[in-house]
């Protein structure tokens, strides 16, 4: 049951490598592949744990019954087998509990600021403001929220760029990936990491959307610029993207063609992919082995081992 810890630990080795590689992919592609490393490291991470409390859990007496076990399943001293079951436990539940508070409050803010935006009908939704700001609000239909104080510091072409920004959101349905990587990160603390990316990936992926609708690229960086400069702090859910996040210098130049972020030469790309790989196979390969070898010791404890 040793392979068992390769899942807990293989986040802190594959986080920040998927993360070397994301800078070195297109948004969509980095996108995608934060998501999935992400996802994928999370459930492993629940698994492993579930796979932990079998052991300890196999000395109550009502669980040696509903199991048919005629010995528990001992892997080491009983008081550290029932010690690390119950670390294991106390984990899985707080990682559990953790995921349905930030679900429910992710609903929470989505009802808030439809509320907020309801008054008004069709696509965009325009709501009076001092403080400079504007969103894409998912839900059915999708709205753009832009408050009062944005428009006044945008010129209307640059309007223009920063609506078909926040449509390019909804269209993506870009709040879905993003909501599954922040409940990821409620299962392992290592995959907080891949959150900044995986925003800016998505923010990438809606600035160049939103220069193909224009047709003008540097109009793009100019909008998405000036709604940084305008915007601050504002009461917006946690799991919508807007047009000011991220880091604007970086996508601004990206806009002009002046990204200036360090990416890896090909040779160290590659290198880091294969590290990555590596790491996510290793990691699936151990929670398989470590399930398998936990059904033997349960034959076993049932008296069928041949």
């Amino acid at each position: 049951m040793s392979l068992v810890w390769v899942p807990l630990l293989a986040p802190f080795l594959a986080v920040p490598a998927a993360r070397r590689l994301a800078d070195a992919l297109a948004p969509r592609r980095a996108a995608a592949l934060l998501v999935c490393v992400a996802v994928g490291l999370a459930l492993c991470t629940a698994a492993a744990l579930a796979l932990l409390m079998v052991p300890g859990a196999s000395y109550l007496p009502w669980v040696a019954a509903a199991g048919e076990l005629l010995t528990p399943l001992a892997d080491g001293p009983p008081a550290l087998t029932v010690g690390v079951s119950a670390v294991a436990a106390a984990l899985l539940g707080a990682s559990a509990a953790a995921v349905t508070v930030r679900l429910r409050a992710h609903r929470a803010d989505l009802r808030e600021a439809r509320t907020r935006a309801g008054a008004f009908r069709g696509e965009l939704a325009v709501v009076p403001d001092e403080r400079p700001d504007a969103f894409a609000l998912p839900g059915r239909p999708g709205r753009i929220v832009v408050t009062t104080a944005m428009l006044r510091a945008l010129a209307p072409a640059e309007r223009t760029a920063l609506f078909a920004h926040e449509r390019a959101h909804l269209r993506g349905r870009h709040h879905l990936p993003l909501a599954a990587v922040d409940l990821a990160a409620r299962c392992h603390p290592a995959l907080r990491g891949l959150r900044a990316p995986l925003g800016y990936a998505l923010e990438r992926i809606a600035d160049e959307a939103a220069a193909d609708a224009v047709g003008d690229r540097t109009l793009t960086a100019r909008a998405v610029g000036r709604a940084a400069l305008a915007g601050g702090p504002a009461p917006r859910p946690r799991t919508v993207l807007a047009a000011t996040a991220g880091p604007v210098p970086r996508r601004v130049a990206a806009l002009l063609g002046r990204e200036v972020a360090a990416r890896p030469a090909p040779r160290l790309r590659r290198a880091v992919a294969a590290g990555l790989l590596l790491c996510l196979v290793t990691t699936g390969a151990a929670e398989l082995s470590a399930a398998d070898t936990l059904h033997a010791h349960i034959e076993v404890a049932q008296g069928e081992w041949r």
